[in-house]
């Protein structure tokens, strides 16, 4: 367990970056336990991550959160990548060890399934199709996890199908690339749907999909948590779908790194959740 006697600090590096909620995450947890800690936002330009990220040692930092636009850029300043950090190709958490040297977590995967499972805890990855749209940075760890997670057939879609079956190629077995032209049929039969795209987040223009032919009993998943409901969650919940946003993502791929840094495994607690949604 870390030294109480020793205050810690941390953060969020990305940018921009004050729309992230991971300090309000950090700093409640940090009351609840009594940590002599604190956590904030880190604006960083691109063309000064690694001067930041090589700062966070000599600054006696417990480490810190990566986020858009740096999580790859940040990858070749680690000291050491964790196996889930190499395989997604990118980082969401610097650790940083006793000798200053920087870890590299992702454990962006590790959220998204314990999201699933906090909203429906009878789901598992083998009950059949996965329909994805997107094929970026959130489809790969999401894709990996779904794998880890036994998943045996996954539809992949992506408006540049280059991008999506160079995706594939982590599991081309379980990967099956199709034409974004075929996003509304490829729902049929599919016992779980998930939008990795922007499409629906706040000031982007809603996601193009047809629900018609997906199953009612399928859950619906959207990366996107700005807004909470976005345009395909209301479709899904008209529909009776169980439907999830982004934000218990958000909230449990914290709860890895908080642990790192602070030696302690923290709860996500009623309070913690209202917090958070008051920002909204």
């Amino acid at each position: 367990m870390a030294d109480r006697n020793q205050f810690k600090l941390a953060g969020v590096m990305g940018m921009p970056i004050f729309q992230s909620r991971s300090p309000i995450i950090h700093n409640h947890w940090i009351g609840v336990h009594g940590v002599k800690a604190a956590y904030g936002h880190f604006p960083v330009q691109i063309d000064r991550v690694e001067a930041a990220v090589r700062g966070l040692a000599a600054l006696g930092m417990a480490g810190c959160n990566i986020t858009l636009p740096h999580k790859v850029k940040a990858m070749p300043l680690m000291d050491h990548l964790t196996p889930m950090a190499q395989r997604v190709g990118a980082i969401n958490c610097i650790v940083v060890q006793a000798d200053g040297s920087l870890h590299g977590h992702n454990n962006d995967g590790y959220g998204y399934i314990q999201s699933l499972k906090d909203e429906k805890p009878d789901w598992h990855a083998d009950a059949g199709p996965i329909t994805i749209l997107g094929a970026g940075g959130a489809a790969r760890a999401v894709i990996i996890s779904l794998i880890d997670a036994g998943a045996r057939e996954i539809r992949l879609l992506n408006r540049t199908r280059e991008k999506a079956d160079q995706l594939a190629s982590i599991h081309p077995q379980v990967v099956q690339v199709l034409d974004w032209s075929q996003r509304h049929a490829a729902l049929a039969g599919a016992a779980m749907l998930v939008n990795t795209t922007n499409q629906g987040m706040y000031d982007q223009p809603p996601l193009e999909l047809h629900l018609d032919e997906l199953p009612r009993t399928a859950l619906v998943s959207d990366l996107i948590y700005v807004p909470l409901e976005t345009p395909l969650v209301k479709a899904a919940k008209a529909r009776g779908h169980v439907a999830v946003n982004g934000l218990g993502m958000l909230l449990n791929q914290a709860v890895p790194a908080f642990e790192a840094w602070f030696g302690i495994k923290p709860v996500i607690d009623a309070a913690l959740r209202q917090k958070i949604l008051a920002t909204f």
